[in-house]
């Protein structure tokens, strides 16, 4: 592969002004890197609020220092590897998992990554102020022909899996990593909120990869709810949160049990009321995780999970090892993902793609940059 000197890259030089599509020298890799050039880049729903707004709703998470090149889920060809890598080579497909750590503290030895103080997603935000050395390292997001990554941030890709697929791995991965930690499999019935959204539809394709028994699926949207339970008529029940208590929904289909664990894909911006219905579905031993960011202080009783030997976790994002796994599903055959209706644009109409995201298909749409 011929690899150019410049590049062109979508670059924002302001909060909450519009990309520029620039020319900008292309990156060379370090030692353990690879150059990736880039065929997909996923757009994720909020990223329009993350440019306008992320710096006066979260001051204490950076953005990238500006100008920046945006960017969060690449996928593509790998163009040239540093003299240090060694199973991965010039052509071939793969995914890049932005999530940034220093590779060095405890948390990384140990492989746990995602708990490093200087964790940040490239191309994205940071998690603190040691998210800024991160940035230096790798400063270039996804919205650009070519990017940079370390090699131990790859994931190799099936033929089976268009580019523009594999860069919606970023959201199914997060719906993936929480259905790891609650142990999703053969015999469960888990409870999704949101479950038509962006996270909720990757909780109920790779739940029902994973052998879950029963899925239970909130949201408001009735219709596209109806298209959730078509994947899996006689696995998925749906319910309208317009319609009553989610408790009393999980409580019918389990017998009053409750559900082995609950998976909230909730966003900001929703009712507290609905995540603490969820919170009260779950039984003795049952499992909670939120990946949607429910905002505020939610009022939990932390007697109650004690004396119910129950868990509550926040998950941020998801591993390389888990997003290897995904893949080999997908070439597996075991996950279908022909469900994601895929609109792609260029580069040079990242700006009206961004803004056009509010009108998606819920879940289904699959938004794209092909640089």
């Amino acid at each position: 592969m011929t690899i150019p000197q410049t590049m062109t890259a979508a670059r924002m030089h302001t909060v909450g002004g519009e990309l520029k599509i620039e020319e900008l020298p292309t990156p060379a890799p370090g030692d353990m890197d690879v150059l990736v050039r880039v065929r997909a880049c996923g757009i994720v729903p909020n990223l329009g609020n993350i440019l306008a707004n992320w710096t006066t709703w979260f001051p204490h998470m950076p953005l990238p220092p500006l100008p920046a090149v945006f960017g969060l889920d690449p996928a593509g060809e790998i163009a040239a590897v540093g003299k240090g890598v060694h199973a991965l080579k010039p052509g071939d497909r793969v995914y890049v998992n932005p999530g940034r750590s220093c590779g060095t503290c405890r948390h990384c030895r140990r492989g746990d990554s995602i708990s490093c103080r200087h964790y940040a997603f490239q191309g994205y935000f940071g998690f603190s102020e040691h998210a800024m050395q991160t940035f230096a390292d790798y400063p270039i997001g996804g919205l650009g022909e070519y990017m940079v990554a370390p090699a131990s941030a790859i994931v190799r890709i099936p033929d089976n899996m268009a580019f523009e697929q594999a860069a919606r791995l970023g959201y199914l991965g997060t719906a993936y990593s929480a259905l790891k930690k609650v142990n999703a499999g053969p015999g469960d019935t888990i409870l999704v909120n949101g479950i038509s959204g962006t996270l909720g539809i990757g909780a109920a394709i790779f739940g029902l990869a994973m052998g879950v028994n029963r899925i239970l699926g909130t949201g408001r949207d009735r219709g596209l709810l109806e298209e959730i339970k078509a994947l899996a008529p006689h696995r998925i029940e749906i319910f309208s949160i317009n319609d009553g208590s989610v408790t009393d929904f999980a409580m019918a289909h389990t017998d009053g049990e409750g559900v082995d664990a609950f998976i909230d894909c909730l966003g900001p911006g929703a009712r507290h009321e609905t995540f603490l219905q969820g919170v009260k579905s779950i039984r003795r031993g049952g499992i909670i995780v939120d990946v949607g960011a429910v905002a505020g202080e939610v009022p939990i009783d932390v007697h109650w999970l004690m004396d119910r030997n129950q868990r509550l976790y926040g998950s941020a994002w998801f591993t390389t090892a888990e997003g290897q796994e995904m893949a080999d599903m997908v070439a597996s055959g075991v996950v279908d993902l022909s469900p994601f209706e895929t609109e792609s644009y260029p580069l040079s109409e990242v700006n009206h793609a961004i803004s056009g995201i509010a009108q998606r298909h819920g879940g289904f749409s699959n938004y794209v940059i092909c640089p």
